[in-house]
């Protein structure tokens, strides 16, 4: 079992001890102490310009029914950094063309972590040739002749050819991609940005996250992260 699962199985197990105890179906003494394993570091893996051009053509090589949703798919993964879940249930009635602005919360939702964003350059064309093709006003914005796609796939490994998942781990196998996931675009849109030196308090606001968690994701690959903090300790007292 790897060492996240065992502290996320563990941690659920301490929980409900503690809770039981808390509600006086256990006693607190026969509550043992249980050391969790260390936090596994995050995966920080990227796509490169040239990678994410690589999957984007492996994307358009598909069978014809995948190439008129997975290219739009890899774009709006890209280009607006929003989840997996979020692309793939994400409606026109909530995509603004005229006014270039996209909206990630549904009807109802209270959600503050998803972002209501501008539509890049690079993503309207694609947005645009969809529009054309949409099945009705007020479907799904990635679909397969009108049906809802509940899973893109996942990543592939690069040895087992059993493993490939989905439309989008054959297009990933297809481009010599490996360990890339669908979670991987967002990644990608916040390194990029912050590699362009873009504000991690934007970074945070675009991807509807919080900003604690865009530092400890994306700091290090701002080039000025700790430039004020540097001349500090550089100037003369």
């Amino acid at each position: 079992m790897a060492a996240g699962t065992a502290r996320r199985e563990l941690g659920t197990l301490t929980a409900a001890l503690n809770f039981a105890a808390d509600e006086k179906r256990l006693e607190k003494k026969h509550v043992p102490f249980v050391e969790l394993p260390a936090k596994p570091d995050g995966k920080d893996r990227w796509l490169t310009r040239g990678e994410a051009a690589r999957l984007l053509n492996a994307a358009r090589n598909g069978r014809a029914d995948v190439r008129l949703y997975l290219p739009l798919f890899v774009m709006l993964g890209l280009y607006t950094g929003a989840r997996k879940t979020a692309i793939l249930t994400l409606r026109w009635p909530q995509v603004d063309l005229e006014k270039g602005r996209i909206n990630f919360k549904q009807g109802g939702e209270t959600n503050k972590k998803k972002a209501h964003i501008p539509i890049p350059a690079r993503l309207m064309p694609f947005l645009r040739s969809a529009w054309r093709r949409r099945m009705s006003d007020v479907g799904f914005v990635i679909h397969d002749a009108g049906r809802p796609i509940k899973d893109i796939g996942g990543a592939w490994n690069g040895e087992d050819e059993t493993a490939v998942q989905g439309s989008f781990g054959r297009a990933c196998k297809r481009a010599g991609l490996t360990g890339v996931s669908p979670h991987t675009l967002r990644h990608t849109r916040g390194t990029w940005m912050a590699q362009d030196g873009v504000d991690l308090w934007k970074i945070a606001g675009w991807l509807g996250q919080s900003y604690a968690t865009t530092v400890e994701q994306y700091a290090h690959h701002s080039p000025d992260f700790m430039d004020e903090a540097l001349a500090s300790a550089d100037r003369r007292r």
